[in-house]
């Protein structure tokens, strides 16, 4: 990343301000959270040329087990906040202070070691529509079982304006979710397909999805549908009827609706009303949704970020740093829908709150 780039600042600071954590962690203090600039910049290489080839369709199987995102700081030390307090005769007590003071410095690394694997990418300011609870892969995690997820969808699934297939959504995602659960067996499935949309996804959502039994469905959809002006109740239609067979294996299932991109707000209208289908499809049915289009138009008209600093020169697909902060947002999204459910607070997926991203 070059922080010649006007986003970049800070991250430095914070790396610096990790490492100072680590040096004082002996001082009997409760950890504290290291701040990250999340407006820093861009990445430098996310900007890619028009024509660029697409990327090949890749299945981002399990990545290697990366560090976690939100281990819990050490308890604070006890004893009037004073180690000179602490009995020293005490070799139990003694050991505990080191094993603790170590503790902390793992956990400082495994901060700064964050910092690098996340992008500079802010929530929605004003927030966005609940997920909802992801029980069947709550479930799983809880048990220590396999996870499979289906990332499904078209072009900006398979990862079209991508440098490289590791800087595509699912696998992105995929290495989010390794480093948040580094000890579960998690696939995340590349199952896109470039120029498709709701009937074409059809014609092979049995054999690329539904006999892959997955936990997570992730199926991006209605792009194409606006692109070539289909009727978007039709387009709804078809995907609720997807929906449906996904729902009849006991899959958890999350929809993402269109890109905020040039090509797709020329056509505003359709743009539109494709968005708010698909938004009433997630309620009727009770399976949750990734405002995409929201998220993308907060970027550009409340953070005030350049669109080719997240949309690659066609006009309609994400660059290495829109994928990026796309699939953060929602892996943090499915982290804290599965969260609520292994700490009781079972949410269903048919309510619908506002609240951060």
């Amino acid at each position: 990343m070059s922080c010649a780039d006007p986003f970049c600042r800070n991250t430095s600071l914070a790396v610096l301000a990790v490492a100072m954590g680590a040096l004082l962690s002996v001082a009997p203090v409760r950890a504290q959270g290291v701040p990250v600039d999340q407006h820093a910049a861009l990445s430098g290489g996310a900007k890619t040329e028009a024509g660029k080839t697409e990327a090949g369709k890749t299945e981002a199987g399990k990545t290697e087990a990366g560090k976690s995102e939100t281990d819990k700081p050490s308890a604070p030390v006890t004893g009037g906040g004073n180690i000179a307090a602490t009995d020293q005769s005490n070799p139990q007590q003694e050991k505990g202070l080191a094993g603790r003071a170590i503790d902390k410095v793992r956990e400082a690394a495994k901060a700064a070691g964050d910092i690098f694997s996340r992008v500079p990418c802010l929530p929605p300011k004003d927030g966005a529509k609940s997920m909802g609870s992801l029980p069947h892969v709550a479930a799983k995690l809880a048990a220590g079982q396999p996870v499979v997820i289906i990332a499904f969808g078209s072009s900006s699934t398979q990862g079209y304006g991508a440098t490289s297939p590791a800087f595509t959504y699912p696998n992105r995602l995929a290495a989010q979710l390794h480093r948040h659960y580094p000890s579960a067996d998690i696939s995340v499935v590349n199952r896109g397909k470039g120029g498709d949309d709701a009937p074409e996804m059809m014609k092979r959502l049995q054999s690329e999805v539904i006999d892959m039994h997955p936990d997570l469905v992730i199926w991006q959809v209605g792009t194409n549908a606006v692109l070539r002006n289909l009727d978007p109740a039709e387009t709804a239609k078809t995907v609720e009827e997807g929906v449906a067979r996904v729902q009849a294996i006991g899959a958890d299932l999350v929809l993402v609706d269109p890109q905020y991109s040039p090509a797709v707000t020329a056509k505003a209208e359709n743009a539109g009303k494709m968005v708010r289908l698909l938004g009433k499809v997630a309620e009727l049915r009770h399976v949750g949704i990734f405002p995409r289009f929201e998220v993308m138009r907060d970027w550009h008209e409340k953070q005030a970020i350049p669109i080719e600093a997240f949309v690659i020169s066609d006009g309609l697909h994400m660059n290495d740093w829109g994928y990026a902060c796309f699939a953060q947002l929602l892996g943090d999204d499915i982290i804290k829908s599965v969260g609520q459910i292994k700490l009781g607070v079972n949410v269903p997926s048919d309510v619908r709150t506002y609240r951060p991203m």
